[in-house]
């Protein structure tokens, strides 16, 4: 049989072997395309709106009145409850009924009135960063346009103009120039960033389960045949891994176009680079999933290595959490991550509209590392044929 041949069969073989084996085959098709779908749907709303927050107003004055008309027009709050005490308040925060409370002291408008520095304080659940981050941002926003009111009117009432007064407030100014993903639209750049993750653990898994399903149902010389050599096991090797390929690589290319194209977002950056770069990032999944099972012949240990690799991958790759900031080690550990590698790619044409110049490598050498991966696989796949007693490790 020719090595085309070899590798037809082994294709065929597997799609045999997934259809009576349903479960197998949703891996690789219908469960993807749900959870890069659930993906999808949670980020959907783009940027997180009004997340709820109480206010104690001991004041009952005008002002602080206007300040929870303020925090209640601003977009990201919503004014969820208002409360009696303190001991309320904090049941509400304790409960998780509110993300944040705004405290008002009494004697506010008084203090304001006499000149006196008037103190408004936000308890804020600072264990949800995002929440915690926003709710402070939108907080501090409505008590300064509420305190730039009251200083305006107090020097408009002493005969300033208001213009002068505006200058006299705020003499110098910081001007914030967003680059890129100028709206923080957390669709664009987190639930973009997770679909990549998540195929990276899918596919990984995918071939390591292919290769290791051989070794645990001890059929690899079924496979294979009694004595193959290099070149058969590779092609058989990559007819097994082409559905996964092929169906995995679908999934990714359609989230990726709809997550961009579909939603009216057009990057600057070269979108058909980013989809090629994510269907090597996936054939090198796999490629080292199928590495793992044949390099340990067991199943167990394949997907427990699958596990340890692409699971923290997203932590490691800078967007959480930046890279630079991490520790020595765990920056040596995340270069060693394919995902690392992929998500820069993803984040320099998609985000930041650079040219394809600064991108063209990475994808190139994940070519390099998924032929070597397969090649190194086939071998101890040759090694394994003739040495039955080690099959079947769960």
């Amino acid at each position: 049989m020719s090595l085309r041949g070899f590798s037809t069969a082994s294709a065929r073989r597997e799609f045999a072997l997934l259809r009576t084996r349903p479960w197998d085959l949703a891996m690789i098709s219908w469960v993807p395309l749900l959870a890069v779908f659930l993906i999808w749907w949670i980020f959907s709303a783009g940027l997180p709106e009004r997340l709820p927050i109480g206010v104690l107003d001991q004041d009952h004055s005008a002002l602080s009145r206007q300040l929870v008309r303020f925090l209640d027009a601003t977009p990201g709050l919503r004014m969820a409850q208002q409360y009696a005490d303190e001991a309320e308040m904090q049941r509400a925060l304790t409960s998780g009924a509110v993300d944040a409370a705004v405290q008002v002291p009494r004697d506010l408008s008084r203090d304001v009135k006499q000149g006196r520095i008037g103190q408004i304080v936000l308890l804020h659940n600072a264990q949800l960063g995002t929440h915690s981050s926003l709710i402070q941002r939108d907080v501090r926003t409505a008590v300064a346009t509420l305190s730039g009111g009251v200083e305006l009117a107090v020097r408009n009432k002493r005969g300033e103009s208001m213009k002068a007064a505006r200058v006299s407030m705020d003499p110098v100014k910081a001007s914030m120039v967003a680059l890129f993903n100028t709206s923080t639209d957390y669709e664009q750049f987190l639930g973009a960033a997770l679909i990549p993750a998540l195929l990276h653990i899918l596919a990984m898994t995918a071939g390591a389960w292919a290769v290791g399903r051989e070794l645990r149902d001890r059929s690899l010389g079924g496979w294979l045949g009694a004595a193959p050599c290099w070149p058969e096991a590779l092609a058989a090797l990559a007819g097994k891994l082409a559905l996964p390929f092929a169906s995995l690589s679908a999934v990714g290319t359609a989230a990726m176009l709809w997550i961009t194209a579909g939603r009216g977002w057009h990057p600057v950056g070269s979108v058909g680079w980013t989809l090629f770069a994510l269907v090597v990032f996936v054939a090198l999944s796999i490629a080292l999933g199928a590495f793992v099972s044949s390099l340990t012949r067991s199943l167990r240990t394949a997907l427990s290595a699958t596990g340890f690799i692409t699971a923290p991958a997203f932590a490691f790759g800078g967007v959480g959490f930046p890279l630079v900031a991490m520790p020595v080690l765990a920056q040596l550990w995340a270069g060693l991550l394919p995902y690392t590698h992929y998500i820069r790619v993803q984040m320099e044409q998609l985000q930041m509209g650079a040219p394809v110049a600064y991108s063209a490598a990475t994808p190139l050498w994940m070519v390099v590392g998924t032929m070597v991966l397969l090649a190194v696989s086939a071998t101890l796949l040759v090694r394994a044929a003739a040495a039955p007693d080690t099959w079947g490790g769960r």
